[in-house]
């Protein structure tokens, strides 16, 4: 290869490589306010985030790739465990992670403060950030992802409970979380549709219910966990 060449070769590479680097930078800042739901963006949520700073909650927590891995992320913590859920944690986070290894301290938030917290949560998890964090994916379970868990000695329901991430709030066995009930007898208790009724809608079984409604479960996992538990007697 002659320096002529290689001189060409250099120039072509950076120049390219620079304006898909522009390209793609300017794109992405087109799409800001629309991926980020900059519409939304009202006074309580900018104040949420002010609460989330004050608490220096980011030094357990994890939000749009930023922060600890002690506790856990908080991306679409609405989502995964409602608002009551969120509430119920923040005020008695004594009472809600009783069973845990990994504390968190009472931080005595003001109701304002936890509603503007939970504005901000609410905001966050309606950012398109490419069905990130893992925890939280919207993906449903394929088939060859049934047959790998099969293979490892989970049952289709199982697979439902531990990748939903139902041990977050119930413990099976003593693991888990204890803001809901422990599960382990709980087919002794509640048949397969009551148990699939209150998975799918607690509020409409039980107005106190703290658990929030599990809409975005197919009815095909639905019906897998809702048998798994029911066994648990």
């Amino acid at each position: 290869m002659t320096k002529k060449v290689a001189l060409w070769i250099f120039l072509v590479g950076t120049i390219s490589s620079s304006a898909l680097f522009l390209w793609l930078t300017w794109d992405t800042h087109r799409q800001v306010e629309f991926l980020a739901n900059v519409d939304k963006l009202s006074d309580d949520v900018v104040a949420g985030k002010r609460v989330f700073e004050k608490y220096n909650c980011n030094d357990c927590h994890t939000i749009l790739g930023f922060g600890a891995y002690y506790a856990p992320d908080m991306t679409k913590v609405v989502k995964r465990i409602g608002v009551d859920g969120i509430r119920y944690r923040v005020k008695s986070p004594e009472k809600a992670f009783a069973n845990s290894s990994r504390k968190m301290p009472q931080q005595n938030l003001t109701d304002d403060e936890i509603e503007k917290l939970i504005a901000f949560f609410t905001w966050v998890g309606e950012i398109d950030n490419n069905d990130w964090p893992p925890q939280d994916s919207a993906k449903r379970l394929t088939r060859s992802e049934e047959v790998m868990v099969a293979s490892a000695g989970l049952s289709p329901g199982a697979a439902v409970y531990q990748r939903r991430g139902c041990m977050n709030c119930h413990s099976l066995q003593g693991k888990g979380g204890s803001v809901g009930p422990a599960l382990d007898k709980v087919g002794k208790r509640l048949k397969q549709a009551e148990i699939r009724r209150y998975i799918r809608d607690p509020k409409a079984v039980n107005a106190k219910a703290i658990m929030p409604a599990q809409k975005d479960l197919s009815n095909k996992e639905l019906d897998e966990v809702a048998r798994f538990l029911a066994n648990l007697k």
